[in-house]
């Protein structure tokens, strides 16, 4: 089964090696046809705490490594390499 990825933004890195993640996915409601936002907050492990809050990451799905804690970080996305293409 292929692991999930998901892009978000962190809100807090207070935990220590833990970071939370918010991701946004747009939802759709099929009485009204109306597409909505949906946040989601995921706790990430972060084993240098090199990452602060406002920064865009990308997440992978792993093995638990605490109760909350199923997720890693891949990379950081670059908003400059977005903007010069």
């Amino acid at each position: 089964m292929p692991k999930k990825n998901l892009e978000g933004v962190v809100v807090s890195s207070k935990p220590n090696k833990t970071i939370i993640v918010e991701v946004e996915c747009l939802k759709h409601n099929k009485k009204y046809n109306k597409k909505y936002k949906f946040h989601k907050k995921y706790k990430v492990h972060d084993e240098k705490n090199e990452h602060k809050e406002g920064e865009k990451v990308l997440i992978i799905e792993t093995k638990p490594k605490s109760k909350e804690k199923r997720w890693k970080i891949v990379n950081k996305k670059d908003e400059t390499k977005k903007s010069q293409n």
